[in-house]
């Protein structure tokens, strides 16, 4: 894949990444670094989820790290008042514990956001701010591939609870002129996602399962079909949203652009990595009820206005992140 976008050099801009030290937060990092800009990590660290130190050991001393909750306005607000973008990234992502603990996913995922968007009104009003949606916020698909005019109905409350932080963050640009956008981010992988458990980031947690010659479950008849957006394809639309003024007040969806079948993806990691296996399984009790079965996207709208199309194919998404594994594994399980 080739694509004509360039990311501008960032040099002075002072960015803050919620979640900062998670799976997409810290591959911006790398990134930004790249671009020249200062980067702050302000990432709770919440044990479930993907904080890790092992994602920015190489680059610690070049970023400043606050150890800070979105739920925490007074700290928050003080993280705020001296940035020039701020790419929120902090969220409960998954769908099974917004179910089980909706009310910890309203807490950070509608809370949270309202706090930084509260914290930019009041103390940071020109900061622009990026968030990060989901696919979860259209549902199932009533056709495809889904587009940016496709109806929202969530089959989940993080779904529901995405969605609705990203009406607060158009609210606030068309009530308070702050600068903010929404990239859907769909189902993503690549190095530095958590490998402890399949809550979220599957496609990664199969790839443990697999170099650990296990046997991983496909739920249902596996012909749901997805598509799998490379992570560092992903941080680009995110940073290309902050840097151009055409994106703002705008919601965008991402993915790459290949529609392939849940079981086949499974099939084309165990071959990559050599060893493990699959079987087929019942769904667990109130999963079937919130899983999609069919998802793909289009990137018409984001090319046509940012210029983004994601530059890496499956197969060398997965060699990159496979190669990635063999030697840091136990650093992420």
């Amino acid at each position: 894949m080739s694509t004509m976008y360039k990311l501008k050099n960032m040099s002075d801009s002072r960015i803050l990444i919620t979640g900062g030290m998670g799976f997409i937060g810290s591959t911006l990092a790398h990134k930004l670094l790249s671009l020249e800009a200062n980067v702050t990590l302000y990432d709770a660290m919440l044990p479930w989820y993907g904080g890790n130190p092992a994602n920015i050991r190489e680059i610690k001393d070049k970023v400043r790290f606050i150890k800070g909750d979105t739920r925490n306005f007074k700290l928050l607000s003080k993280s705020v008042k001296d940035t020039d973008v701020i790419l929120n990234l902090a969220a409960q992502v998954s769908h099974p514990i917004s179910m089980s603990h909706p009310l910890l996913d309203i807490d950070i995922n509608c809370v949270g956001n309202l706090n930084v968007l509260e914290a930019c009104r009041r103390f940071n009003d020109d900061a622009t701010v990026v968030y990060s949606g989901t696919r979860g916020q259209v549902g199932e698909a009533l056709y495809l591939p889904v587009d940016e005019k496709h109806p929202d109905n969530p089959l989940d409350i993080n779904g529901i609870d995405k969605l609705a932080a990203e009406k607060y963050h158009l609210l606030y640009n068309r009530v308070y002129g702050i600068p903010t956008t929404s990239v859907r981010v769909g189902n993503t992988y690549g190095p530095r996602h958590q490998m402890k458990h399949g809550h979220y980031g599957v496609l990664n947690y199969f790839i443990r399962k697999a170099m650990l010659g296990e046997t991983i479950k496909v739920y249902g008849d596996g012909k749901q079909t997805r598509d799998y957006c490379y992570v560092d394809d992903v941080a680009d639309a995110l940073i290309l949203a902050a840097q151009k003024k055409s994106a703002i007040g705008e919601v965008f969806l991402i993915g790459s652009g290949e529609m392939i079948k849940f079981i086949d993806m499974v099939r084309k990691v165990i071959e990559i990595v050599g060893k493990g296996s699959y079987k087929l399984a019942p769904f667990p009790p109130g999963r079937r009820e919130i899983n999609v079965r069919n998802y793909y996207t289009t990137n018409r709208k984001i090319k046509s206005i940012l210029g983004w199309e994601p530059r890496t194919s499956l197969e060398d998404g997965l060699r990159k992140t496979i190669a990635f594994y063999r030697e840091k594994l136990k650093e992420y399980i």
